[in-house]
């Protein structure tokens, strides 16, 4: 537009100078012109949208030349009142919210009263029916008339509760009539579309802030702190490779890091599978390379008398905790001195094992507030019980008693003194469905699904030094990461962990 309105004050300028070389003051009011125009278009294009039109040259009374620049604003102004309607349409349904919800409080109160007054009378008259003998007549008027007492009160509260429904429809189509006319005025006058633009920006910014914060925990998660209120999703499993014997035969086992290293071996990895239940030896890794690399710097044969029995086993500073069958009980092997030690579990019994595998009748778990391991008694009915380990005499501090049942669960672990029970929802589904928080002696049921990489696992675990779950999946490497939930402190808070 600017490029026509130029070039036309510039044609007009050269037919003026060809008629008349007299005219070239005309020449510089055409100039001045085209820059008032140009002006105008500049303004008023910002100020409303570009709602403007060119201005003409003409003769004024006393012939006199004057530029003008017309500009039109939209034939519909802005409907303040409109808007005014709005709010004070919003001013009065919150002030009806608030006395209807002073209703409600009452309604509550009276309901209460009313129940009280009802089972009252319910045990006066089931009394009167068993001896009616011990009542006068008046004795039964006076509870006909209680009754027709409470059945009128009943009577009135409907009739109140019915009409606060009717006030609250009222407001429902008030509120909806608002948002109708709000939405109106946006579409029409929001040109530029500054309010939704702002809406959007705020919504990615809330994801912008969640993807901060989810990139913090997975890459620079909390290590050792227990400021959270257990889990609330778990990753999609990644899978290492097959084990290091390169056999899926070798299906039973388990994978992993020491929760406690002992110092440069912060890195280290353990494996140990096998094609029974039987554990016979263990090799070690210095780092991730050499477990996929399939290179031990150590690979510990177990003497015969002490076999391992079962799949839930761990290492934890420098040190293999297991179960053994002969005698029933709970073992530990230090690889530093070589030391082989067990201790029986009182009451613990052979019969419960988890649901997936027989022989696992004792797991183990670490996390950060220390050494435990989970088992059934015959007491409890087959019911876990977890029991905290004193790591230097090897012996039991204190159990607690859950309400599972371990020949339904499919494996178990221990995160911040809190057991999470999983049990198998489908054939590539796994459910944490059950958590018992020995700080706070508090049980829930819940529901956090995550997929297995293959059907069947016999060694799940988490390990405190990098938040993630360890899981040995027909013979192959799987880890998770977790989330927890930040949002809400956890109770008591187990001593930080500290990694060195």
């Amino acid at each position: 537009m600017i490029k026509t309105l130029i070039l036309s004050a510039l044609l007009s300028s050269t037919a003026a100078m060809g008629v008349c070389m007299a005219k070239r003051k005309n020449i510089i009011f055409h100039i001045s012109c085209i820059l008032h125009h140009l002006i105008c278009f500049l303004y008023f294009s910002s100020q409303v949208g570009g709602l403007w039109r060119g201005g003409s040259v003409r003769n004024e009374t006393g012939g006199g030349e004057k530029c003008t620049c017309d500009a039109f604003l939209p034939s519909s102004t802005f409907p303040v009142a409109d808007l005014e309607v709005v709010e004070q349409t919003a001013d009065e349904i919150s002030h009806m919210l608030e006395l209807e919800m002073g209703k409600i409080e009452e309604f509550e109160i009276k309901i209460t009263e009313y129940a009280e007054k009802i089972e009252k009378l319910t045990l006066e008259v089931d009394t009167m029916e068993k001896n009616p003998d011990d009542y006068k007549e008046a004795d039964f008027e006076e509870i006909n008339v209680q009754i027709k007492q409470v059945e009128a009160l009943v009577l009135e509260l409907q009739l109140s509760v019915n009409a606060s429904i009717v006030v609250f429809e009222s407001l429902h189509v008030q509120i909806s009539v608002m948002v109708e006319t709000l939405n109106r005025l946006e579409k029409i006058h929001d040109k530029n579309l500054v309010l939704s633009t702002r809406r959007e920006y705020i919504k990615l910014q809330v994801e912008l802030e969640e993807c901060e914060r989810r990139h913090q925990e997975l890459f620079n998660p909390d290590i050792g702190s227990c400021a959270h209120s257990g889990i609330i999703r778990v990753s999609k499993p990644l899978v290492s490779q097959l084990n290091a014997h390169l056999s899926s035969g070798y299906y039973y086992g388990g994978w992993g890091k020491d929760s406690k290293p002992i110092p440069e071996r912060e890195s280290m990895y353990w494996y140990s599978g096998y094609s029974s239940t039987t554990m016979v030896d263990i090799r070690f890794y210095t780092d991730y390379k050499n477990l996929i690399l399939r290179t031990p710097f150590l690979h510990h044969s177990l003497p015969s008398g002490w076999y391992g029995s079962g799949n839930n086993f761990i290492v934890r500073d420098n040190t293999l905790y297991y179960q053994i069958n002969n005698p029933f009980a709970i073992a530990k092997l230090n690889f530093t001195t070589v030391k082989y030690e067990y201790r029986v579990v009182a009451k613990a019994s052979p019969k419960f094992s988890y649901s997936s595998s027989p022989n696992q009748n004792f797991d183990f778990a670490a996390d950060e507030a220390g050494l435990w391991v989970t088992y059934a008694t015959e007491e409890s009915g087959g019911r876990m019980i977890i029991a905290k380990i004193n790591e230097a005499s090897f012996g039991i501090e204190e159990e607690w008693k859950t309400s599972v049942y371990k020949p339904s669960v499919t494996n178990a672990f221990m995160i911040c003194g809190v057991f999470y029970a999983v049990r198998t929802i489908d054939t590539l589904t796994e459910e944490i469905f059950y958590k018992y928080d020995t700080n706070t002696k508090q049980e829930e049921y819940i529901s956090i699904l995550f997929e297995r990489f293959r059907d069947k696992y016999y060694n799940l675990d988490y390990n405190p030094t990098d938040q993630k779950l360890y899981m040995y999946n027909d013979g192959y490497y799987v880890s998770y990461h977790l989330w927890f939930n930040h949002t809400v402190q956890a109770t008591v808070q187990p001593p930080v962990l500290l990694v060195t």
